[in-house]
């Protein structure tokens, strides 16, 4: 991925709010006929050796687990809230006219090599994973839990599916957003952006405090 310097994003902590954040991942492989994507919620695991993964799972239906092999490499991006920004929202466009459109965004791409697993209890602890996460943000103290279904259910909803982990080796993120730009252009688009794309908006304080 094409990173300039200033829309590099090294922060662990802000890598890890967008996966979480935004958890439907693109996932893409290859194999002899080509590419292939899928679009799947995964989540970041870091282990005490500070090695990162990601798990999910697929549906059993989804050929992926068949076309492609054990340990392939494949790439899984994250995007987060991303906005047109227009001209017309520098200051500066008034004093020379040297300004353009552009687009705002963050993104992260995770390289790793996959695994497929039917293991059950490694597919009961990730659907529990996934399921406690966003049942909460939902839900709260109200969330969904997997006893609330019939155990037969469960089970056979349970291998209807693939579990998936990739193994990560190397991770790229970008955050564009405005870092090239005079004080009064930043605070400018941070303000255009409250109205039509809050959480880009908040983004933005973030990497550039106001």
């Amino acid at each position: 991925m094409y990173i300039p310097i200033h829309f590099d994003e090294q922060r662990d902590s802000e890598i890890e709010n967008i996966v979480a954040s935004f958890p439907l991942a693109t996932l893409v492989a290859h194999n002899a006929q080509g590419l292939l994507a899928n679009h799947i919620p995964l989540l970041l695991e870091t282990d005490a050796d500070g090695h990162k993964s990601l798990i999910g799972h697929i549906a059993k239906a989804n050929d992926m687990h068949r076309v492609i092999s054990q340990s392939s490499d494949v790439l899984a991006i994250f995007r987060a809230e991303d906005a047109y920004i227009s001209p017309n929202w520098y200051p500066s466009k008034a004093e020379h006219h040297k300004v353009v459109p552009t687009w705002n965004y963050q993104i992260v791409h995770f390289h790793g090599n996959i695994t497929f697993t039917d293991d059950v209890k490694f597919l009961r602890s990730v659907v529990g994973k996934l399921t406690s996460l966003f049942e909460q943000r939902v839900n709260g103290d109200k969330a969904w839990k997997m006893r609330d279904a019939p155990r037969d259910f469960m089970d056979a909803q349970i291998a209807s599916i693939i579990g998936i982990k990739i193994t990560v080796s190397r991770c790229e993120a970008k955050s564009k957003m405005s870092q090239n730009k005079s004080s009064e252009d930043i605070n400018s688009v941070r303000g255009k952006l409250r109205d039509s794309r809050p959480v880009l908006a908040d983004a933005m304080a973030l990497i550039i405090p106001e």
